[in-house]
């Protein structure tokens, strides 16, 4: 696969192209309905795609990785649509994108690597399950009734034919993109044979053709671009106003960036390259920014789309420009045409994503996973599925991190001996293992001041302390052996760890000849060796 650093050939000029013409066919339906679950115009999904798709991928940090209107986000947004207008949502957007650049310029982008293996199988197969579960929306007529008959009959024998296609053509050439093919000739046959079958003018609106809802006479209240902010009404700009709109830009924004990163990150595995986390997210802030200020429901990154893309050949920016430059010539010029193709097509198309997307391995994969890796796998999936992105990652990162902590809590170990000092007998603790939040209890439990000697040293040479919870540890039990009349020496400890422990001034010595020179995490500081 070719990398996106290099400079652009013929060939990759060309497959960027075609993919980008395929990837804009696939995007006109899905955000044109995710315009509608959001309860705005179809045009305010369009132009969102075109906006935040050309922004995202010219200044961008993963090149083939398309970003539009998503429905992860138009989920929320219809909320805030229904509950106080379309002015507050165009709003919201340009929220989240000031968040999002906050986002890009404190660098918080690389914590994305800290999402377990476990979670990125679990977000994967569960946006998987999303995908599929969408298309069968489709399986509706113009009235909202399920096909039957006839219709249905043609619809499945169209997706059967562009699955069919899509699988195998790149056996006989890969000259063209599979996907863009199995679409033209699709729609080719049912104009030719003049078949009975949904198309995307028929879903586009239940009023009018899609080229009626380019001029915006489709939907009541059209398209403004930059005009809504001539008609905000009276008292829209107000603390009321930000505190109504700030907890949707939030999630938003969690949202939006989650799954932007985390589809960056797929499309890094796939193509052996690696992608600039913190650019992405000022690019799709700024892109969200514009696409607010125009009047439009912002969007992510799209992993359907994505993969579309790059199963096309499309791993360079120009895949990404070509699909935002082909989405504005269809919304000005072509829309007529685009009214022909079928959406049993576009269905077809989605369901090779499903099966390209899904990851079959993760069930073999499970098998050499712990149980803990595994259920955070399913429940994230699950989560995905059920509720949102968001809160299947953050659900899967919290329970992977408990599971962590409660591990590496049991790993604390003492090793106890005596030797003689200065005449006297001395107890020897040897401390094993990491000293943090979740192991501090076993820790303690394991000393006994009051049946200890008169002189006991405690050696953390093999032990590290990561939080305050480890000090305020030893800093109970400096107090236990004080309280208990003993002689305590505390040896290898950190520097932040010996200005801490004031407490334990009298009766304690401390051996600071061969102390680490490793941090503990008592205000923000990480942990290193």
């Amino acid at each position: 696969m070719t990398n996106p650093s290099q400079p652009l050939n013929w060939k990759t000029y060309k497959n960027d192209t075609l993919s980008g013409i395929t990837v804009a066919l696939a995007l006109v339906p899905e955000a044109v309905a995710f315009a509608f679950v959001a309860g705005v115009h179809p045009l305010v999904g369009l132009y969102a795609a075109i906006i935040v798709g050309m922004i995202t991928a010219v200044f961008g940090g993963r090149p083939g990785m398309i970003t539009a209107a998503a429905g992860s986000l138009a989920v929320v947004m219809m909320h805030l649509v229904m509950e106080h207008g379309a002015s507050f949502l165009f709003l919201a957007v340009i929220m989240m994108g000031i968040f999002q650049i906050i986002i890009g310029i404190m660098k918080w982008g690389r914590f994305i690597r800290m999402v377990p293996t476990s979670v990125m199988l679990g977000f994967v197969n569960g946006l998987a399950l999303i995908i599929l579960f969408a298309q069968f929306t489709q399986f509706k007529d113009v009235d909202g009734q399920w096909l039957s008959g006839d219709s249905l009959n043609i619809m499945i024998a169209i997706i059967i034919a562009t699955l069919a296609i899509i699988y195998l053509l790149p056996r006989i050439t890969k000259v063209v993109p599979s996907a863009l093919a199995a679409i033209v000739l699709i729609t080719a046959v049912v104009v030719m044979f003049d078949l009975n079958a949904v198309t995307v003018g028929d879903k586009a609106s239940v009023s009018g053709t899609l080229e009626s809802l380019i001029y915006g006479d489709g939907v009541e209240g059209g398209f403004q671009g930059l005009s809504w902010f001539t008609t905000l009404p009276e008292g829209f700009w107000s603390l009321e106003t930000l505190w109504i709109v700030l907890p949707y830009a939030i999630i938003l924004t969690i949202i939006g960036s989650v799954e932007s990163l985390l589809t960056m990150t797929l499309i890094d595995d796939i193509t052996n390259t690696r992608g600039k986390a913190n650019k992405e997210c000022i690019a799709l802030g700024a892109a969200n920014c514009t696409a607010g200020a125009f009047g439009t429901m912002g969007g992510c990154a799209l992993i359907g789309q994505s993969m579309i893309n790059v199963n096309s050949g499309g791993t360079g920016r120009w895949s990404g420009i070509s699909a935002a430059l082909g989405l504005l010539v269809i919304v000005l010029v072509a829309s007529s045409w685009i009214e022909m193709v079928p959406i049993g097509a576009l269905v077809g198309l989605m369901f090779f994503v499903v099966i390209a997307t899904f990851n079959w391995s993760s069930w073999n994969i499970m098998r050499g996973m712990s149980k803990a890796d595994a259920f955070v796998m399913v429940l994230v999936t699950v989560l995905t599925v059920v509720f949102d992105l968001a809160v299947a990652v953050i659900s899967g990162v919290v329970v992977a991190a408990l599971v962590f902590a409660w591990q590496h809590a049991q790993r604390i170990l003492l090793e106890t001996s005596f030797e003689e000092m200065n005449g006297h007998n001395v107890k020897v603790y040897k401390v094993n293992g990491p000293l943090f939040f979740a192991s501090v209890k076993n820790f303690a439990d394991m000393f006994s001041p009051e049946k200890d000697p008169d002189c006991v040293v405690i050696d953390f040479m093999h032990s590290r302390v990561y939080d305050h919870s480890g000090i305020e540890a030893i800093d109970n039990l400096t107090k236990k052996y004080q309280a208990a009349g003993k002689k305590l020496v505390l040896k290898h400890l950190s520097p932040e760890c010996l200005q801490l422990l004031e407490n334990a001034k009298g009766l304690v010595e401390i051996n600071v000849s061969e102390d680490p020179h490793y941090h503990v995490s008592t205000s923000g500081k990480d942990s290193n060796a």
